[in-house]
């Protein structure tokens, strides 16, 4: 387990004397295929609110940005939080302490965690941005835990891929469900149910108020760029008898033929 370097300025909830300790960083090598089973992944969009979260405490929860607040007034602690937005914080920085205080496992950039008023009370692992493979290690099956987008369309800024191991980092679709969804294969989850994945700008988040600062939205501006060919990829390459994820958002923009539909009748017979 390394450690983060030291910044100038000391957190605002350190309570420590003397000088700042830094946070200790765990490598993600150490939670790899930990765990089995289902996992629910719960998104911002509204279709969340109607989910029974304490229904399904029993099963294991990985969550993200302003999603926390879900988890709020229950005794569920997310298996783990993800943030990729650096800015997330300064938003909503009720809900990010509250993400801070009560996730068993956190994943931030490491200058996010740093930088950030509040320490993690659960295992923090940095994320990094996975490249894509050169062709010579493609050849020699090298980095084979990363599952890229071959195409002879002009080369993009950044890859569309999936990350099988998050120790080579990570693809980023422009929506941080996605992000999760290598979390949950990477920790082992093998049935992987997304709640609220509505991916609808228009709708907002469930969480958000008129009155609120809310964070800026570019699913519309991303969806049919990166959004829909990193779902597509992860559908056609990732998915099948070991590793499958199902949707139960019905208002969801993800077709069902990328991404199967099922109720919670469905889920909990799965379950079962």
């Amino acid at each position: 387990m390394k450690q983060l370097s030291r910044l100038e300025s000391t957190p605002a909830n350190d309570h420590t004397s003397g000088p700042w300790c830094p946070l200790p960083l765990h490598d993600f090598a150490g939670c790899r295929g930990i765990e089995s089973g289902a996992v629910f992944i719960i998104a911002s969009g509204l279709s969340a609110r109607s989910f029974p979260l304490e229904t399904f405490a029993h099963v294991p929860m990985i969550t993200m940005n302003g999603a926390i607040s879900l988890f709020m007034n229950t005794d569920v602690k997310p298996y783990f939080y993800a943030c990729s937005d650096r800015s997330f914080s300064q938003q909503q920085p009720a809900l990010f302490d509250y993400a801070m205080a009560v996730s068993q496992r956190v994943a931030l950039w490491e200058d996010h965690a740093q930088s950030s008023r509040v320490r993690p009370s659960g295992q923090l692992y940095p994320l990094s941005k996975a490249e894509k493979p050169s062709w010579l290690e493609a050849v020699l099956g090298r980095r084979d835990a990363l599952v890229v987008e071959h195409s002879l369309l002009p080369l993009r800024k950044r890859p569309i891929g999936f990350s099988k191991d998050m120790s080579a980092g990570f693809f980023d679709a422009r929506t941080v469900a996605y992000l999760a969804i290598q979390l949950a294969f990477h920790v082992g989850f093998s049935k992987v149910f997304l709640v609220g994945v509505d991916l609808d700008e228009k709708s907002g988040r469930f969480y958000e108020t008129m009155d609120a600062v809310n964070s800026p939205c570019g699913l519309d501006q991303h969806y049919y760029t990166r959004i829909l060919p990193s779902f597509e990829l992860m559908s056609k390459k990732v998915m099948g008898d070991d590793f499958m994820v199902y949707n139960l958002s019905d208002t969801s923009k993800i077709p069902q033929s990328v991404i199967p539909r099922v109720t919670l009748g469905d889920v909990e017979t799965m379950l079962r």
